[in-house]
């Protein structure tokens, strides 16, 4: 059989110097004890390759297109002025061929890289694998985070109360997303949002007193990039924005907070162990996961957190409007954050 692995194909061309040497790391390992399954992950990379190549073979989004039948110059500006009238129902139909093709490689991308820690898991656990798996798996989070830092743009300039000029820079982040797909990672457009996800994913909340001592102190320590814990820090941080901040930091919703608490100051305790906290809010706290389960479990808290801020900036139910990340690069788009 040829060998299919990356460091011996095309696969360059969309995977960087890491993510080859690990990709084709696995595959060596896997193929020497099964061969089948060796052919079911090559042949996803495979498929992975055509979405790329896809990707790499479509035209600039800079170029001319056609609208309404007439022929008209579609440039980076003009897209970016569509994407800030867009609202978010009717966003899919309005994106260039070329986005909607990435945000499908991008998922095709994480199940490639999640099947093959499958596979790995599967060899058993010594020093080799331990360590293949721990270079996988950041690859797998980098991943994971770009796709959570594009739906966060997204978020930002399909709000329709968002000001003009940060909508217009959200809608330049994503363009260059859209455009560099191949090239570019989260790390490239969005550091401290990589930074600080990182960080949250390390952080196991212990509740206690619900101040959030313990948390924020761990997460000071394990974040490269201190600008958005500091963001928080500043005086004109208004009481919804620190609200969001409190749902990232203990990983539950601002109801779930407030019942806790309620619980603490009806019981008059001190403080609240997370076995209570769980018993008292039920199996939602089971969405919880150790830091272990890693990206994917925060991708999944993050969108829970998106939906119960749609809902109440719906409904005029107190609590945050908007993600605790949402409200720190609304404040740094506003600032002139460019991409």
């Amino acid at each position: 059989m040829p060998d299919t692995s990356p460091s011996s194909c095309d696969a360059r061309f969309f995977f960087d110097q890491a993510e080859c040497a690990i990709v084709s790391s696995v595959l060596d390992v896997v193929r020497a004890s099964n061969a089948e399954q060796h052919a079911a992950l090559v042949a996803s990379l495979g498929r992975l390759t055509k979405l790329a190549e896809l990707i790499r073979d479509s035209p600039s989004m800079a170029a001319g297109w056609h609208a309404r039948g007439q022929r008209r110059k579609f440039s980076g500006e003009s897209l970016i002025e569509l994407l800030c009238r867009v609202p978010d129902y009717d966003l899919d139909l309005n994106i260039p061929t070329k986005a909607v093709i990435g945000q499908t490689y991008l998922i095709a991308k994480i199940n490639l890289l999640k099947a093959l820690g499958y596979a790995l898991e599967s060899q058993g656990q010594d020093s080799v694998t331990f360590e293949l798996m721990a270079r996988l798996q950041a690859e797998l989070g980098q991943s994971i985070y770009s796709k959570l830092a594009e739906e966060l743009f997204v978020s930002i300039v399909t709000d329709p109360d968002t000001p003009a000029d940060v909508k217009a820079g959200a809608a330049r982040f994503l363009f260059r997303i859209w455009e560099e797909r191949l090239l570019i990672e989260v790390d490239d457009f969005a550091p401290v949002l990589e930074s600080v996800w990182q960080a949250r994913t390390k952080v196991l909340p212990v509740l206690g007193t619900m101040l959030g001592t313990h948390e924020v102190f761990d997460l000071f320590r394990q974040a490269r990039d201190k600008r958005f814990l500091d963001y928080f820090s500043e005086d004109d941080v208004n009481e919804e924005q620190l609200l969001a901040f409190e749902e990232f930091l203990f990983g539950l919703s601002h109801e779930q907070i407030q019942k806790v608490r309620a619980h603490l100051e009806s019981s008059d305790a001190a403080c609240v162990s997370v076995e209570e906290a769980r018993e008292l809010l039920g199996p939602t706290l089971g969405s919880w996961g150790p830091p272990a389960d890693g990206p994917q479990a925060f991708y999944t808290s993050y969108k829970k957190r998106r939906v119960k801020a749609h809902y109440r900036a719906l409904t005029g139910a107190p609590g945050p409007k908007k993600t605790a990340e949402e409200y720190v690069m609304m404040a740094f788009l506003q600032r002139g954050a460019v991409p």
